[in-house]
């Protein structure tokens, strides 16, 4: 399992995964709005990204009439302004690379605060294109055999026959990454054979992982998790790779 996997499951453990209940729903909506910018589409049957965004947010318990509202502000309707999808860069401590994915409606505003908390969380802001190569964009199935009688080796192959290009497997928990253009054939696939798939995401991979020491290794979650915590970010990728004695000494 990737070491930012990881954190949130650790995050997850001490109960403050995904902020307050509000802050994931504000940051679910806008996945949904841009999702259906992106896609051209507030159809979820005719615009993928956004079936995902929209089962996400169920999965959340996000209500309904918030969820048709964010598909509307993605078609223009209504008042408020026009969200976009901007993506900053820059190092943690130990030179892990960060990339940082937000949804904004006020550039000079996220630029701010993204730059202050690295700032202050001991990263450097760094300029476009300073680290963005060193990761690749692909899909990321989620799968959890717990209480099931499958095999992890056996799901595996199943997924690589699939179209996976690679399985990550760390007991019960399968990650499985794919091409973004071919998330949902894999996803259907899967499904198709009872396989229990926990989520489906686009996701930025890092290239090369880095291993820090323990105390370089906090610094870096920490930084993360201040990122995180802003309203306009969505998600933080890095390179951390955390070894399995940090993740159970943070656990």
């Amino acid at each position: 399992m990737s070491g930012h996997s990881k954190w949130h499951t650790i995050r997850r453990s001490k109960g403050v995964a995904d902020q307050r209940r509000g802050q994931l729903f504000t940051k679910l909506a806008k996945d949904i709005t841009l999702a259906v910018r992106e896609g051209g589409s507030g159809d979820p049957e005719m615009n993928f990204r956004l079936r995902l965004a929209v089962d996400k947010a169920k999965s959340n318990n996000m209500p309904n009439d918030s969820i048709q509202r964010s598909i509307e502000r993605g078609l223009g309707k209504g008042n408020e302004a026009a969200l976009e999808e901007v993506y900053y860069e820059g190092y943690a401590p130990g030179g892990i690379a960060i990339l940082i994915e937000t949804a904004t409606d006020n550039r000079n505003r996220t630029n701010s605060d993204v730059r202050a908390a690295m700032n202050k969380a001991g990263g450097n802001p760094g300029e476009p294109g300073s680290v963005s190569w060193m990761f690749e964009l692909k899909g990321l199935i989620t799968v959890d055999l717990a209480g099931t009688s499958l095999d992890p080796d056996e799901v595996q192959l199943v997924a690589i026959d699939a179209g996976a290009d690679d399985v990550e497997v760390d007991g019960s928990t399968l990650e499985i990454y794919c091409a973004w253009t071919q998330l949902n054939s894999v996803r259907q696939s899967l499904l198709d054979q009872q396989i229990p798939i926990t989520g489906a995401e686009k996701t930025m991979r890092p290239k090369t992982v880095v291993q820090p020491e323990e105390k370089e290794a906090l610094s870096v979650l920490r930084l993360i998790e201040k990122l995180e915590d802003l309203d306009d970010v969505q998600k933080v990728y890095s390179n951390l790779d955390l070894t399995d004695e940090v993740a159970a000494r943070l656990a």
